[in-house]
């Protein structure tokens, strides 16, 4: 079959899409920028030739007229859970009505769309969101509609499974508010990649909404509790009535590695309560059993300790500051910029030293006063910047569009030798870190470090010169280190 993902770089359509094409589909990934998508490391070369990419807008129904109109499927996991655009309830319906017309031009016989469970009666202003969109997507003349909705999702990588961990690793005391009595049904991202694949083209599933949950039925206290004895912490949390919805999203903020935008709308909606509707159950339609959360928690951290995470939350730009052309900035600009270069030569091998390159930030750190790194990175998250806390996907893979720590990477071209970073962090200006091995004359090789700055005003050019003191301590025993790490 041909199927159109949309999502395609998201942390569910990036584990969608090496099992469609598995299972010998030919898959149209439509993306806003072609240069942001990289076909999944675990996808074979022989099913390269399967993936198509697409650039469109959904917001931008001109930008809909050339996409392919010969499709069987679609799939439609586009979500705005970051809640960035204060707009963002019109903004989604606005995009499931662009796509709903798209999809009315075409031979598409099935859209099937993620949502969330949102059986309360008061919800929150995201979950109903994610209920407009569904009514906006059945409007598809002749599209039948299958519709997925999850409570929590848990997987390697997910934002609910890294708040979880977060909060119980760095919190032996918790003061919590009161939507931690809450209840869910959390689910793990292998059953959701399950049932995504078993409703696709099933007479059983057209037009239908389904509630999709694992076996257990939680509150948000009992998941913290049960996280902690899977990692044999003792942790003790004590519930507050005092903590306003405000209160709580700073909380989150501050101390796990969400956004404050994401925070937000995680507290407006784990206010409600998400358990699955037995009158909507998909048992019937396809009896399947999904693991316990328990057993969620577990493959989530094998993956993590096997180095195996296909997806994180964080790939998304809704994870930090980024602009949606972030990938213009791939050239560092040559006027009004100031710039720190670097060079040393080295005799070793420049694999090793291209290792230590890919190994930077995360676990690893900066190579040279971490601290001021930390305190950085702290600065960053109180004045509402990502912080360090996103760490890294894969503590020894990189790839363009990764985020690294509040950094993203614009170039990680192992072959050319070289690994690109575009700052994320809150800056009076642009602000682009690069690593660049170079061969030498004599046969030996040279790490080649730029660190280059383009200010915005006065502020931005008083901003550079006040740290250039620290630049000769951090990028000079920076670069030093790369090189000689390991030996």
């Amino acid at each position: 079959m041909n199927i159109l993902l949309t999502g395609a770089t998201g942390y569910i359509g990036q584990r969608l899409l090496p099992l469609l094409a598995a299972a010998g589909h030919t898959v149209i990934c439509l993306v806003r920028d072609p240069r942001r998508f990289a076909l999944p490391e675990v996808l074979p070369a022989a099913q390269h030739g399967q993936i198509c990419v697409v650039a469109a807008d959904l917001l931008k129904p001109e930008s809909l007229a050339d996409l392919p109109l010969d499709i069987d499927v679609a799939y439609y996991l586009v979500h705005s859970m970051s809640g960035h655009d204060k707009n963002f309830f019109r903004l989604e319906q606005q995009s499931a009505h662009n796509f709903t017309q798209y999809l009315n031009r075409t031979t598409a016989r099935q859209v099937i769309y993620l949502s969330g469970i949102a059986n309360d009666r008061a919800l929150s202003v995201h979950l109903r969101s994610r209920r407009a969109v569904e009514k906006g997507l059945r409007k598809a003349e002749k599209a039948a509609v299958t519709v997925l909705r999850a409570s929590i999702i848990i997987g390697s990588g997910s934002a609910s499974f890294e708040i979880i961990r977060d909060l119980v690793e760095k919190l032996p005391v918790m003061v919590t508010p009161r939507w931690l009595n809450s209840r869910c049904q959390p689910i793990g991202v292998r059953d959701v990649m399950f049932y995504l694949q078993a409703v696709l083209d099933n007479p059983a599933c057209l037009g239908k909404s389904f509630d999709i949950g694992g076996p257990d039925v939680l509150t948000y206290r009992e998941m913290l509790i049960g996280l902690a004895q899977e990692r044999g912490y003792k942790r003790w949390i004590v519930t507050i009535p005092v903590l306003t919805p405000k209160l709580s999203s700073w909380w989150l903020f501050l101390v796990t590695r969400t956004t404050f935008s994401l925070a937000q709308s995680l507290v407006e909606s784990l206010r409600n309560d998400t358990v699955a509707d037995a009158r909507r159950s998909i048992a019937q339609a396809v009896p399947h059993a999904c693991m316990g959360y328990a057993a969620a928690l577990q493959l989530a951290f094998q993956r993590i300790e096997q180095n195996e995470v296909v997806s994180s939350w964080s790939d998304a730009l809704s994870s930090g500051t980024m602009r949606q052309n972030y990938m213009d900035a791939i050239q560092i600009p040559k006027n009004g910029m100031l710039f720190d270069r670097r060079e040393l030569a080295f005799s070793r091998p420049a694999e090793e030293v291209l290792n230590n390159i890919w190994r930077i930030g995360g676990e690893r750190g900066w190579y040279k006063t971490d601290w001021l790194w930390r305190v950085r990175g702290l600065l960053d998250k109180a004045v509402g910047g990502v912080g360090l806390r996103r760490g890294r996907r894969s503590p020894t893979h990189l790839r363009a569009g990764d985020p690294l720590d509040f950094w993203r990477v614009l170039v990680a071209d192992r072959a050319a030798r070289r690994l690109l970073l575009y700052a994320e962090m809150k800056l009076p200006g642009e602000a682009w870190l690069q690593f660049r091995i170079v061969d030498r004359e004599d046969g030996t090789h040279a790490l080649e470090q730029l660190a280059a700055y383009r200010p915005q005003g006065l502020l931005g050019r008083a901003y550079w010169y006040s740290i250039v003191p620290l630049h000769a301590v951090i990028f000079k025993g920076m670069i030093e280190n790369i090189v000689h790490y390991g030996e």
